[in-house]
């Protein structure tokens, strides 16, 4: 059996107006939420919002599009290094993971 994590991503928000950091903190403690949580909440409504206002923002990225986003990407890299520098210093930089029981 796997236990598989799934991952979500972080984002640091900075320069927050202090009007909308307190209304955010206040919410949090209305709705018993840690702040954090209450800024997700915040962030999914407004998306939602956008959403309706923009139909096209629900619909995503259709699979063929990104492989075509993908293939128009390829052999863009340029570097100075060798592949064989670039290989070496993206494993050196590679952390071994979590353990993982199976």
């Amino acid at each position: 059996m796997c236990n598989y994590n799934i991952t979500m991503k972080n984002i640091t928000v900075r320069n927050i107006p202090a009007s909308i950091f307190e209304k955010l903190r206040l919410l949090s403690e209305i709705d018993r939420r840690s702040l954090n949580n209450e800024l997700l909440v915040a962030i999914e409504s407004g998306v939602k919002e956008l959403e309706r206002k923009h139909p096209r923002l629900a619909e995503g990225v259709n699979p063929a599009a990104q492989i075509a986003l993908w293939k128009g990407l390829c052999g863009k890299w340029k570097d100075k290094k060798t592949k064989e520098t670039q290989i070496k210093e993206l494993l050196e930089d590679r952390t071994m993971g979590r353990e993982v029981s199976w």
